[in-house]
């Protein structure tokens, strides 16, 4: 679980969107500092963008980098220490900026915030070292004695609240090594570099810091834990209150977990910071000594502000790792044996933490936090409980204040009422771990407990029960009686009517006035320029998908994409899926010519070289552009610039032979999307390197490529196997089936067998494009393999899995998106995605993604009978 879009969830009860948007709101809680509607100064010009208020003194001119000064602050000083800066400022006519509102400053110091930017509520931009020495001094002396956050990218001044770094003072963008884009500053060359901005103080190699900061430098380094009698092994766990570590006692052998907490860092929900919440967990921990199924303390000591906290460590695995292992819905077929030993497995685990809940509440706690990674599986499949940082006394009236998504309480449940609702969740997740959905409708309660019961032979009173607890009103009586009804209006099996209501759902989502997006989709909407305009998240996508679908063009959505490109977001990546390129295609293909030649010609102004060579954001998504805008304008220069394109992403390609790091494989970011470049431009030309280089490009990812259940080949990551079509092994076999439509290769035809055994599992956990249910429809329906489980029998059966997921958006059809907390329009994680998928089946005209045309079709593989009818 990425924890990090429960931020995006706030704003908006159905859709992800930008955390700034709920600070807008009215109310105690998300009330604006009184700064930030004071009047601007005069002589003084006022920006606020996202979370951030800036002011400047308009006729001064600042660097584009240097160093520069962060001020933290908790939530209850923060509004007294930002009319002392801000005072300060003026007066010296200094720039500065700051976060404007409680809530976001909450935000930025919660527990799973960004690390490398949290703490930082005041940021001050001194013209230059003297000024900066000057104002590090005045504001420490200014501020001293308030407390505040250490901010982990900076190095600290003193034990106050100043802090500072060397960085980018201006917005300027350069590509990593990896061709991502991030922010730059300028090097002793004059060439842009990423300015690092990790969780780590770190100084360019070219810059000296001030002899000033000596004193605190060697302060930093003073504080170490070689003195302690724990060695730390390994780190188990980061988040923005600290880190929890596997270590060893150095006195006794013994192999303990330290877990460690950050002052007024890592913010609950009530304001409780990491230290208040790990002293919370040790009082807890106290009382429950000696029940077996909770670790026992061993100690608790303080480095430096940080607090420890030494548990035993308890040897398992938590429970969220055992559907990996030994979930039968992850095979094709598992087989009624198979599935009756999983039942009894998971009701026997049910019990287990059952029981040991209810011992919990006997020593008169509520752990408040139960979830499946909360819960230990030992190796004599005996339960324990985990983390009880938000456990509180059975007769303390708060409500819960960390929870994961799954397993979160409503708010008129209180004590040992949230235990017992996570335990309901339970009774479903253990079968079907969709339960993040029930914080979009809690009626998806009954649907997924309908098909737990029809997949596995669970008691039905067994489901029941859960069902009656999850949609239970304050009253207690179970609102499913009251409101009857399915979650979703239609099957997405049900075409053209889940045609109808996907694309009426899509466009009643659609918020012309904004200008930042049109249709909600994840939340790299607002992580790049123009991330609400691209075609992977954004507006030209989800245009392309509805045309693409037969569900009808939006106009009006061509008009706001139109109005939108007449000057592109300054600093717009250049990529097919993230930036220009796939928005210049999309218009091209919509019939917007003039439009797509404009922003063509944008990216011919721009350098490719600094590039990925992947498909998503690199030189093979823009190859791929450029080529089909160069054969259907005609255009000369297009055409040089994609056979550019292609010989860059050829370097990379015959450097990867050499590449001695673990690279990304599949569709989107590894070597199979520039196999798709060089496949494309084959069937142009009928170059023969292309098509050797398409092959060497396919076999760097296969390599990258491991078997698993029943066979099915999956990308490995080191971590995990992923079948998916955009990192996994699915798109490649996309790509793999084009190829083997040119040239036979023995290899690649057993590979794309054991893919499509790879889309035939039971459940994914998402519905998505590129990493769920959606790109399985769309493969299985697409391919030329003729292995087993490729008739319409497949389809149907990710047809209905695909159901499982359904939700509903104004009654019409809708899916949710990347971690299923809210809902997605959007092309890659969304509903605007499965759409396309459904209609690659359904359709009259076969769907497709971009470069990737149904088989029979011009550059597409040979026909075969459709997959889906």
């Amino acid at each position: 679980m990425n924890k990090g879009y429960a931020v995006y969830c706030d704003a908006d009860p159905s859709f992800y969107d930008a955390p700034h948007r709920t600070a807008q709101r009215t109310g105690t809680r998300n009330s604006r500092y009184a700064a930030a509607s004071a009047p601007v100064p005069a002589g003084w010009q006022r920006n606020e963008s996202g979370d951030w208020l800036a002011l400047r003194p308009v006729e001064t001119g600042l660097p584009d980098q240097g160093w520069k000064i962060h001020v933290s602050a908790c939530l209850d000083n923060a509004e007294s220490v930002l009319e002392r800066v801000w005072r300060h400022c003026v007066e010296g006519g200094t720039a500065f900026k700051f976060v404007p509102s409680r809530y976001l400053l909450h935000q930025r110091n919660a527990k799973y915030a960004d690390r490398a930017g949290s703490g930082k509520f005041i940021t001050v931009y001194p013209a230059d070292e003297a000024e900066f020495e000057r104002l590090v001094g005045e504001l420490s002396a200014l501020l001293a004695g308030e407390p505040g956050p250490h901010i982990l990218s900076d190095l600290r001044i003193g034990d106050g609240p100043v802090h500072v770094r060397y960085g980018g003072f201006t917005r300027r963008n350069c590509y990593d090594a990896d061709g991502e884009l991030r922010p730059a500053v300028t090097g002793p060359d004059g060439v842009l570099v990423p300015d690092l901005r990790g969780p780590v103080f770190r100084v360019p190699d070219w810059v000296s810091p001030p002899a000033f900061l000596s004193p605190h430098l060697d302060a930093r380094s003073a504080v170490t834990v070689a003195e302690l009698p724990y060695t730390i092994e390994s780190a188990l766990h980061f988040s923005n209150g600290g880190g929890v570590y596997l270590a060893r006692d150095g006195r006794t052998g013994e192999q303990v977990v330290l877990k460690e907490a950050r002052p007024h860092a890592g913010l609950a929900a009530d304001g409780a910071d990491a230290v208040a919440r790990l002293h919370r967990e040790r009082r807890a921990l106290e009382l429950l000594s000696g029940l077996g199924c909770t670790p026992e303390v061993r100690d608790h000591f303080t480095v430096g502000e940080h607090h420890f906290l030494v548990l035993e460590y308890l040897d398992g695995k938590p429970l969220n790792t055992f559907f990996a292992r030994r979930h039968p819905l992850i095979e094709a077929d598992p087989g009624e044996r198979r599935l009756a030993e999983y039942t009894d497995w998971a009701l026997g685990v049910h019990a287990r933490v059952e029981r040991a809940v209810a011992d919990v509440h006997a020593r008169g706690v509520v752990f408040n936090d139960l979830h499946l990674f909360n819960i230990m599986i030992r190796e004599d499949d005996s339960v324990a409980l985990l983390d009880f940082e938000a456990a509180h006394h059975v007769d303390e009236p708060g409500r819960q204040t960390v929870a994961n998504p799954g397993f979160v309480a409503p708010a008129d449940r209180r004590g040992v009422a949230v235990d017992r609702y996570a335990l309901a969740c339970l009774r479903l997740a253990l079968f079907l771990p969709l339960t993040s959905l029930l914080a979009l409708d809690r009626r998806k309660a009954a649907h997924l407990a309908d098909v737990v019961a029809e997949q596995f032979p669970v008691d039905r009173a067994f489901l029941d029960a859960a069902v009656d607890e999850i949609t239970a009103g304050a009253d207690g009586t179970p609102a499913a009686h009251r409101a009857a009804g399915p979650v979703a209006p239609v099957r997405p099996d049900d075409w053209p009517r889940s045609r109808d209501s996907m694309a009426e759902a899509v466009r009643a989502s659609a918020t012309p006035s904004r200008t930042d997006r049109l249709y909600p989709g994840d939340i790299a909407q607002f992580a790049t320029a123009g991330g609400g305009l691209a075609f992977g998240h954004g507006a030209a996508g989800v245009l392309y998908a509805l045309a693409e679908s037969g569900a009808g063009r939006h106009e009006d959505g061509e008009q706001w994409l139109l109005e939108r490109t007449k000057q592109p977001p300054s600093g717009m990546p250049l990529g097919f899926h993230d930036g220009l390129a796939g928005v210049a295609w999309t218009l091209d293909r919509l019939g917007h010519r003039d439009r797509a030649l404009d922003l063509a010609e944008l990216l011919l102004d721009q350098p490719f070289g600094d590039l990925a060579p992947d498909l998503h954001s690199g030189t093979a998504g823009v190859g791929l552009a450029l080529d089909s805008l160069a054969a259907t304008t005609g255009e000369s220069a297009l055409r040089s610039a994609a056979l550019e394109c292609a010989d860059l992403t050829a370097a990379a390609t015959r450097a990867g032979e050499h590449e001695t790091r673990r690279p990304r494989a599949g569709l989107l970011h590894g070597a199979t999307g520039r196999a798709l470049l060089f496949l494309r431009l084959y069937e142009r030309t009928r170059d023969g390197a292309l098509l050797d280089l398409a092959r060497d490009a396919l076999r760097q990812d296969l390599a990258r490529c491991v078997r698993g259940a029943g066979g099915a080949l999956q990308v490995d990551e080191g971590w995990r196997t992923m079948p998916y079509l955009g990192a996994g092994s699915v798109g490649i076999g996309m790509v793999l089936d084009d190829y083997l439509a040119h040239r036979e290769d023995e290899e690649f035809e057993r590979a794309r067998g054991e893919i499509v055994a790879a889309a035939q599992a039971m459940f994914y956990a998402q519905p998505g494009l590129y990493r769920g249910v959606a790109g399985m429809v769309l493969h299985l329906g697409r391919t030329t393999a003729t292995a087993p489980g490729t008739g319409p029998e497949a389809v149907r059966r990710q047809l209905d899995a695909l159901s499982w997921h359904a939700m509903s958006y104004r009654d019409r059809l809708a899916f949710p998106g990347e971690q299923m907390m809210r809902l997605s329009m959007d092309l890659s994680t969304g509903t605007a995605g499965c759409l396309l998928a459904v209609a690659s089946v359904r359709g009259d005209a076969p769907a497709s993604l971009p470069f990737l045309p149904p088989p029979g079709t011009p550059g597409g593989p040979p026909a075969r009978p459709r997959q889906g009818s």
